[in-house]
């Protein structure tokens, strides 16, 4: 057991720094919901211009997922897969636990590793150790209720909401529960404390001494970065020399990282490298496919007032116009197909249950706005869902050849600022 642990240790870049420059990672979008809101993050996730836990340029199905991953295994070999976000994995289950049975069905000895706030990983501790997953990072900003509460403007367990020293209890418990049973099966626990200035800063060492006692095998203190708009957004980044002096009182508890990068939810490659623009593109490939690849989904369905424009609210929509493709596509790839009455409004998911029914054979929906719960309903159901404005047939034509479809987008305003994430 030993001799294992140490093995998973060398090789995985984000515990041993000494593995850094010749294995490499790549992170699996599929978990776009978060169950806390911390004081430092901004979850804006979908902001091609920042590098930090919690962004992302592709929210990827667990069938997408594993796509990508197939292409990219055949540009280069990665040695660890993980899933961090851009929300919490154990926010996104399902997502989350059928992307890694896929992963391990179809590599049975690549890494795998998850990025977690912790709060609800207990139920799958068991099934995460069958799978294999060797590595877990839990993000812990407290051992004491009070100082724990604080990092969180609110937290949801159990779909009750807390705030405060009672949110820092029930965190607190069940991050403390996760280190212990993740250590128990032999699964390897890294820490992430953020230290906030006036918030958490002096109970770091408190952290590290609890974690390490529980088995944790090493802690990364990384400094706040402040982002504008956030609970924290108004404080400094720490001086370097007081994290350095951080690290070094930890340090008397638990093995200190302090090489990271701060990585992206969707990052690919050395923890040095920039993610190329080869792995973007597959990215936004696999992003376009239907949620499940494989599927006979010939058709798109459009929200449209006049059969020009995607330009009308699913909520609004009487009627979905159908397309399909083209079998001679000399003078364009898709063709209209037909017009499906949609049910009348009210009734909540019964209507969007039906409306899904309805455009089953579909693998997108192209409208203009959208609803949060029907999104939801609609892409499990495997349609993906883009929220856009424009000629029908350009973005019809952009999905044809695996375009991204962002400059239609829906515009709902840009990110700003860095955080250090929840994950």
């Amino acid at each position: 057991m030993r001799e294992e642990i140490a093995k998973q240790l060398e090789n995985h870049p984000c515990f041993n720094s000494g593995a850094c420059k010749d294995h490499a990672r790549i992170h699996l979008p599929v978990a776009p919901k978060c169950n806390v809101q911390c004081g430092f993050c901004n979850r804006k996730y979908d902001c091609v211009n920042e590098s930090r836990p919690g962004v992302t340029s592709s929210v990827l199905s667990p069938g997408q997922a594993l796509y990508y991953l197939k292409k990219a295994m055949e540009k280069r070999y990665f040695d660890v897969v993980g899933i961090a976000g851009p929300g919490d994995p154990f926010a996104n289950p399902d997502e989350t636990m059928e992307t890694l049975r896929l992963i391990r069905g179809e590599y049975p000895k690549v890494m795998l590793c998850v990025a977690t706030n912790g709060l609800n990983i207990g139920p799958y501790i068991d099934e995460l150790a069958e799978l294999e997953v060797s590595h877990v990072t839990l993000t812990i900003n407290g051992v004491d209720p009070e100082v724990a509460g604080s990092c969180y403007r609110w937290i949801r367990h159990n779909k009750k909401v807390y705030r405060g020293k009672a949110a820092g209890e029930v965190i607190m418990a069940q991050q403390m529960r996760a280190v212990k049973e993740l250590t128990s099966r032999g699964i390897l626990v890294k820490v992430n404390s953020i230290i906030i200035p006036g918030v958490n800063d002096s109970h770091i060492p408190e952290i590290a001494k609890e974690v390490g006692r529980l088995g944790a095998v090493t802690q990364n203190c990384l400094p706040l970065m402040p982002v504008t708009g956030t609970d924290f957004g108004h404080l400094s980044e720490p001086a370097p020399v007081d994290v350095a002096a951080l690290r070094k009182a930890c340090g008397e508890h638990i093995s200190q990282m302090g090489h990271c990068r701060r990585c992206r939810a969707d990052a690919a490659g050395l923890l040095e490298e920039a993610m190329s623009e080869g792995t973007t593109a597959l990215l936004k490939e696999a992003s376009l496919l239907p949620v499940n690849p494989g599927e006979d989904r010939p058709f798109v369905a459009v929200a449209t007032r006049e059969g020009m424009l995607v330009n009308q609210h699913l909520g609004h929509a009487r009627t979905l116009c159908i397309y399909r493709p083209k079998e001679d596509s000399s003078d364009g790839l898709w063709t209209f197909h037909e017009e499906r009455i949609m049910p009348p409004a009210g009734g909540g998911d019964e209507r969007w249950n039906t409306i899904a029914e309805a455009i089953g054979d579909c693998s997108a929906l192209l409208v203009s706005g959208i609803g949060g719960r029907p999104e939801e309903v609609l892409t499990e159901r495997g349609i993906k869902v883009f929220q856009i404005e424009g000629m029908i047939m350009s973005a019809l034509e952009g999905l044809s050849r695996g375009d991204s479809l962002n400059h239609m987008a829906v515009r709902k305003g840009c990110c700003s600022g860095n955080a250090a994430g929840c994950a």
